[in-house]
């Protein structure tokens, strides 16, 4: 199995480029990882909200491949503790045959065509981050997920 992160626009700090090149440089030693960026959508303040999100969907759906299982990082979505979510990667590592693809919406989130694609949501807090910020928090939780899988210290109970 493999792990794609689809996120929208590019990571344009440069501090959080770094620190997520440093989590995927580590992260690659324990499961194939791949971050695919979405370009940011033209002219947007000609569009509405929801040709926004259409847009985007679109763009979404066209980097699924055939046999992907399709997770929304969405407010909405199941919470884990990080304990519970490397339970749920290892799972996933036994169930899905080619790419668990997590995706990262635009600034107003997913269309509909994307939530009916998906196979389920997460939620990583009930708080709001920089779409940014999440990139590195998301790739940090993956590699914690690995380290707990591995008997590795790097988290601490």
């Amino acid at each position: 199995m493999k792990i794609a992160l689809v996120v929208i626009g590019k990571t344009d700090a440069k501090y959080f480029v770094e620190a997520i090149n440093e989590y995927k440089n580590r992260l690659v030693h324990y499961i194939p990882f791949e971050m695919e960026v979405i370009p940011d959508i033209k002219n947007v303040k000609n569009l509405s909200e929801a040709q926004q999100k259409e847009k985007e969907g679109e763009l979404i759906l066209k980097t699924l491949q055939s046999g992907d299982y399709l997770v929304l990082l969405d407010e909405k979505g199941k919470e884990f503790t990080s304990m519970q979510f490397s339970t749920y990667i290892e799972k996933k590592m036994h169930t899905v045959p080619k790419r668990l693809v997590f995706v990262v919406g635009g600034p107003y989130g997913f269309s509909e065509a994307v939530y009916k694609a998906a196979a389920e949501k997460i939620s990583l807090s009930k708080m709001t981050f920089s779409h940014q910020m999440i990139r590195l928090i998301f790739i940090e939780q993956i590699y914690r997920a690995m380290t707990i899988l591995n008997n590795e210290p790097y988290h601490h109970e």
